[in-house]
């Protein structure tokens, strides 16, 4: 299964949206450079200056992530992977820095029985009732 990690690659239908407050000075000032064209847009500036830091912290991620024993970039678990779990009578400890992804066809009888706990950094795509099936296991 381990197969099934992927790097990311930065696409729009592939991201989250967030929201943050800043003071009217610093937006002033990120304004200003979208103005003169240094960006072409507020999302631009903010993107870059987190990916900047990201390449800034990006040993210490590392590390993390190996300390961690997470997976990094895209998880996806379909019904025959859980199904192949349920049968060799194990159970999975999901930990993810990106997207985890279990598939709709993934009955909540299925990943109750499979799936031990789930930690992720970033996103967890799953139908609305596997996540309140596994809403304690989610950390």
């Amino acid at each position: 299964m381990s197969g099934d990690v992927y790097k990311f690659r930065d696409k729009s239908g592939e991201s989250e949206k967030i929201t943050i407050n800043l003071g009217y000075v610093d937006l002033g000032r990120i304004d200003l450079l979208v103005q003169e064209g240094f960006y072409s847009n507020r999302s631009d500036f903010i993107r870059t200056a987190i990916r900047s830091q990201l390449a800034a912290e990006g040993e210490t991620v590392k590390q993390s992530i190996v300390r961690q024993t997470l997976e990094l970039g895209l998880r996806d678990y379909s019904k025959a992977d859980l199904e192949a779990i349920r049968a060799a009578g194990e159970r999975l400890h999901i930990k993810v820095v990106g997207l985890a992804r279990i598939a709709p066809d993934v009955t909540p009888e299925l990943a109750l029985a499979t799936i031990e706990s789930i930690t992720v950094l970033g996103a967890l795509q799953a139908s609305p009732e596997l996540k309140a099936a596994l809403a304690k296991r989610i950390r």
